[in-house]
């Protein structure tokens, strides 16, 4: 595919007496352009973090997939093939090119922030490793969305109240812990949710809370269940791999180091507040600081969750290293399987 003509490269500029860092200006397609993550963190750092880290050298013409009308599965199909330099957005909008990248967004295993970023450096090495050789494209930093919770326009007490109803999942793992709980996983992209939703087309979706409050997902749901059976949804931000190549060494550095500090961590450090207060302003329980809403809050106990982890580790994990092949379970086994005590049962 023929590159599109997001800008030009100039000249060279030096940031330090050691570091020579060339003018360039970078087109990046980001994720979702009216959630959070974008415009709390990427559109932030690509319009001023990073020209401002890089001396005014690098800068960004940035738009999103959405703003394009490009679907979330072609993201990083069109990136690998030199169509922009950087693209962002939901791994699992990928899985159908790799099912072993369904094993960065396991639900039901993190129940808070701190534990699903250990899983994702955990799973860091083997991501960029697929990144490299599917999509052509380098992995610079791995951010969450909120933990992927469920919105009915039913209603529900528990878990158990899922059988027999379609929801629509948040990607394919979600999609299978559904059904081994014995709902119908129902594949919907997000724009399409509130009309699915309002016209009955599912009972259900799943998503994360600010993704669902900020989409105004409350106006066409009635129950919220703040259960994480979507993980916590990780937009991978990624460079085409020949754009990287082509880079010095001081200007990957600046590059990669400045999407991690200044992108990725403060994604993380407010990730596990947000979903308080997601949840608050979405059900009226809790602290807001913009408008409330009032959703019932359905209480998520003991019982749903084991139940839920049973459903995981017993049978949705286990068919995820069938698809996947390979050595695929001894290798979550070895890195994300160690820093969350969860392995997947040997045959």
């Amino acid at each position: 595919m023929k590159k599109l003509n997001f800008g030009i490269l100039a000249v060279s500029v030096a940031l330090s007496s050691t570091a020579v860092i060339a003018d360039q200006e970078l087109s990046v397609v980001g994720s979702w352009s009216g959630l959070p993550l974008h415009k709390l963190y990427e559109k932030p750092f690509w319009t001023e973090k990073m020209p401002a880290a890089s001396g005014g050298a690098i800068t960004a013409n940035l738009t999103t997939h959405d703003q394009m009308g490009i679907k979330g599965g072609d993201v990083f199909r069109m990136l690998g093939e030199g169509v922009f330099d950087v693209g962002m957005t939901v791994s699992d909008y990928a899985v159908s090119d790799t099912p072993a990248l369904e094993g960065l967004d396991v639900p039901m295993i993190a129940t808070d922030a701190a534990s699903a970023k250990a899983m994702v450096e955990a799973a860091r090495p083997w991501v960029d490793e697929i990144y490299q050789e599917v999509f052509n494209s380098k992995v610079l930093g791995i951010a969450p969305y909120p933990p992927q919770v469920v919105f009915c326009n039913a209603k529900i007490g528990s878990l158990a109240d899922l059988k027999g109803k379609k929801i629509r999942a948040s990607g394919r793992m979600t999609g299978k812990l559904l059904e081994a709980l014995g709902a119908e996983a129902v594949n919907v992209s997000f724009g399409e949710v509130p009309g699915a939703l309002q016209k009955g087309l599912v009972d259900c979706a799943v998503t994360g809370a600010g993704s669902g409050y900020s989409s105004g997902w409350w106006e066409v749901s009635t129950h919220l269940m703040p259960i994480p059976l979507g993980g916590w949804d990780p937009v991978v931000t990624a460079i085409n791999l020949d754009k990287w190549k082509s880079l010095s060494a001081d200007e990957q550095s600046l590059i990669e180091n400045s999407v991690k500090s200044d992108l990725e961590a403060p994604a993380w450090e407010t990730a596990q507040n947000a979903l308080t207060i997601d949840v608050a302003c979405l059900t009226g329980v809790g602290d807001c600081p913009g408008d409330k809403h009032s959703m019932t809050l359905v209480s998520v106990s003991d019982a749903d969750v084991k139940t839920a982890r049973d459903a995981l580790i017993l049978k949705v994990l286990p068919d995820w290293a069938d698809r996947a092949g390979g050595d695929w379970a001894k290798r979550w086994n070895d890195t994300v399987g160690q820093v969350t005590g969860v392995e997947i049962p040997s045959n």
